[in-house]
């Protein structure tokens, strides 16, 4: 069974994780904690996430506030209305396109309901979020963590959080996935609140006043 964490209970977790992982305590000696990042379970959130695939997430902003200015609402149907064209100009690549009215599609048939997803397994959800095209585990570990904060997740294609975790654990640049997730075995069942950690982290570090190692 998953478990799923929230406003109450997620400095504690945090808490937890550091009297685990020295790395992780220093973390929060330093930088505090984590921001508790969310999105409501909506098809407007993984439209998001589709746009956030291989760009940077002000790239994905834009063309998805444009797409807003567009249509107001962001539905499946009002989607589905929108020519190739009037997408392109909402920033929408081909390939974006075709994943997102797949999506819709999918979600107006009935294929994929949102709301059911919220009491599957995470294997279940994501096999069928994966039924969709362009969506693959990234994707689908992203909606996990953002949207139904289970609370076991570690993507190991997230660039950001491999980074940081090396970076961290002064890993070598070409340390395996499988490796990546034995560092991170000992996080478990929380591994999702060590790597919203680690975000945090690489978030920071990145900021022209705290541009120095954190051990």
């Amino acid at each position: 069974m998953f478990q799923t964490f929230g406003p109450n209970d997620f400095h504690q977790l945090c808490n937890l994780l550091a009297e685990k992982d020295d790395d992780l305590r220093l973390i929060l000696e330093r930088y505090g904690y984590p921001p508790l990042w969310s999105r409501p379970n909506t098809f407007e959130s993984l439209v998001h996430i589709i746009l956030e695939q291989q760009v940077s997430l002000a790239s994905a902003l834009a063309a998805l506030n444009k797409l807003k200015a567009e249509i107001g609402e962001i539905t499946p149907a009002r989607f589905l209305e929108l020519s190739s064209e009037a997408l392109r100009a909402c920033y929408f690549s081909r390939q974006k396109t075709v994943y997102v009215r797949d999506l819709a599609e999918k979600l107006q048939n009935g294929d994929i309901d949102l709301y059911q997803l919220e009491i599957l397994p995470d294997n279940e959800i994501r096999a069928q979020l994966k039924q969709v095209k362009g969506i693959g585990d990234w994707t689908v570990d992203i909606y996990l963590i953002f949207i139904l904060h289970h609370t076991d997740i570690f993507p190991t294609g997230d660039l950001a959080a491999v980074n940081a975790l090396k970076n961290l654990k002064k890993l070598p640049k070409g340390t395996t996935k499988e490796v990546l997730l034995d560092v991170v075995s000992h996080w478990k069942p929380y591994r999702t609140i060590g790597l919203m950690m680690l975000w945090h982290y690489y978030l920071e570090e990145r900021k022209p006043v705290n541009r120095r190692t954190l051990i």
